[in-house]
């Protein structure tokens, strides 16, 4: 049940996601997830808020995340993974759960914020915002570290979308190859589809289908990456492992569902479109919560973790084409 006191602040946040929605619509090019976090991020910081909105903004930031994953998991296809080949599918699979291990590690060797480390390894390693978003409501963190989590993975993902191509052009590459390059390694499907569709056709498609595989394997690495990041100070069983937020375990039934039943078109656009308004809804709630000083502080730190989980990403794909080759 929601509290009177509550709707000033929600009421104020979808304000300004609608704002950051109508953006994008002008200006298709743009990510209204992103935009509406900046929004957010320069309203919170440039306005002082009235007090009774930010009880509103918290429960805009939180729940609204939690709804917005079950919608996009309708997206998700297990079917995906046998499209692209045993061979290509078990170098994206290694190469996504080394990944995570890698965060985890580099987290503590950096001393980065812990759950910025997290949720950026999270973000690179399988889908960028969609990830982060799905991990960070079972974090203790503060919102501000989603924000940061989420302006790293942004930043990387477009970066290599325009750069990536152009220097995947100085090589003589197949179109397998340059497909596994830019699906195994770019954050999000928008940057897989703009820069691969910018090479041609035929790496679109295949880019697109080996991202769609990588995306697949969002529920197994939620439990792997819930096991990783284990407290191991307690003494926990097996079980405790699978013990996920109910919208997790939801994220996995729906998942599991449409890999099995056939999904139409309709549905699969009026989810996604839903998941990415609710996620748009939650970013800018999120970003009212960031202060420019948190953003400096920590962002520096966490933009360096991002270049190298990125790298150290892209290291792992040619690795992986070397043996392929071989």
């Amino acid at each position: 049940m929601i509290l009177k006191d509550t709707y000033p602040g929600i009421l104020f946040t979808l304000f300004i996601a609608t704002l950051a929605w109508i953006v994008c619509l002008i200006f298709p090019f743009l990510n209204s997830i992103l935009i509406g976090l900046l929004f957010g991020i320069i309203i919170g910081n440039f306005f002082k808020l009235p007090a009774p909105f930010s009880t509103g903004i918290s429960i805009s930031g939180s729940k609204v995340l939690e709804f917005s994953i079950l919608f996009l998991a309708v997206g998700i296809n297990y079917t995906y993974m046998g499209k692209i080949g045993w061979e290509s599918f078990l170098l994206v699979g290694i190469v996504v759960f080394l990944v995570l291990i890698f965060s985890v590690f580099l987290s503590k060797k950096m001393n980065c914020p812990s759950t910025v480390g997290w949720m950026v390894g999270f973000g690179t390693a399988i889908c960028g915002s969609s990830a982060i978003a799905a991990l960070a409501p079972s974090l203790k963190n503060s919102k501000e570290e989603t924000g940061i989590a989420l302006a790293v993975v942004n930043l990387f993902g477009t970066l290599g979308m325009l750069f990536l191509p152009i220097l995947i052009g100085l090589f003589s590459l197949s179109t397998t190859e340059i497909s596994l390059l830019l699906g195994g390694t770019l954050h999000s499907v928008g940057n897989v589809a703009g820069a691969a569709f910018a090479v041609s056709d035929a790496v679109g498609e295949q880019a697109i289908t080996i991202k769609l595989a990588r995306v697949a394997l969002l529920s197994p690495g939620l439990i792997f990456f819930n096991f990783l990041i284990r407290d191991k100070s307690a003494t926990r069983n097996w079980k405790s492992y699978f013990q996920l937020p109910w919208y997790l375990w939801g994220f996995i039934l729906i998942t599991i569902w449409v890999s099995i039943f056939p999904v139409s078109d309709s549905v699969l656009k009026f989810s996604s479109e839903t998941g990415k308004i609710l996620l748009t809804i939650a970013m800018t709630a999120i970003g009212l919560k960031v202060s420019f000083s948190s953003l400096i502080q920590s962002g520096k730190k966490g933009l360096f973790y991002g270049l190298v989980i990125f790298l150290f990403q892209i290291l792992l794909i040619l690795i992986g084409l070397f043996f392929l080759n071989n």
